[in-house]
């Protein structure tokens, strides 16, 4: 679908690959400290036992994989859907989640999971409107769309992931609440990443162009 006459998705790899580069660094840093730490682990009987460090490769992976398809999916609600451009509702949403994980963040900094998940996305989108200067073309109501539109097919893998289980998470370390077996804070992990993702793509695009 990458080959899509109308998205040509293929023409856009060479913004998206160093856009994947940051926030895969990031994510892999931040896996490795909360692996080694016992926030969550993975269970041997479900991969190849290929690691980098503490990590297994697939979840490396991940964070490549994810990410593309995730571009993908945005890409293709923008050449779709090209007239939904109206940023401000998009951008109160996004304020308020911000604030909202902000406090949250803060009552519980004694659960590493729930903690660092919502301080730091409540961080990026705090970057995001401090320098929105830089990321004007960054549309916040179709970012918010294609979220939505992702955490379909989200959340049924990660229903299988942590069902088996293959990844296997510490309830102290985060809130308790599960949507089906998912920690709700996957749902803000998976933000974050798509994010930083799409911002740098964005960002990366428009400088070549404009």
């Amino acid at each position: 679908m990458s080959f899509d006459k109308k998205v040509t998705f293929y023409k856009k790899w060479k913004y998206l690959f160093p856009a994947m580069i940051l926030p895969a660094v990031i994510y892999v840093l931040w896996d490795i400290y909360f692996t080694a730490n016992g926030v969550w682990g993975f269970n041997e009987a479900y991969i190849t036992g290929i690691k980098i460090i503490n990590l297994p490769i697939e979840e490396v992976l991940f964070f490549f994989i994810v990410p593309y398809c995730c571009v993908f999916i945005y890409e293709c609600i923008c050449c779709y859907f090209p007239n939904w451009k109206d940023n401000k509702r998009g951008d109160t949403v996004l304020k308020c989640l911000a604030l909202a994980l902000a406090i949250a963040g803060v009552i519980f900094y004694d659960r590493h999971y729930t903690c660092w998940t919502f301080l730091l996305t409540a961080f990026f989108i705090a970057v995001i409107y401090t320098f929105r200067q830089y990321f004007i073309l960054f549309n916040t109501r179709l970012f918010l769309i294609s979220y939505s539109v992702i955490l379909v097919p989200f959340l049924i893998v990660n229903g299988f992931l942590t069902a088996m289980p293959i990844v296997m998470y510490n309830n102290e370390e985060n809130l308790g609440v599960r949507i089906y077996t998912i920690p709700f804070e996957d749902i803000f992990y998976g933000m974050l990443l798509v994010l930083m993702n799409i911002v740098i793509y964005e960002k990366l695009k428009n400088s070549n162009t404009g």
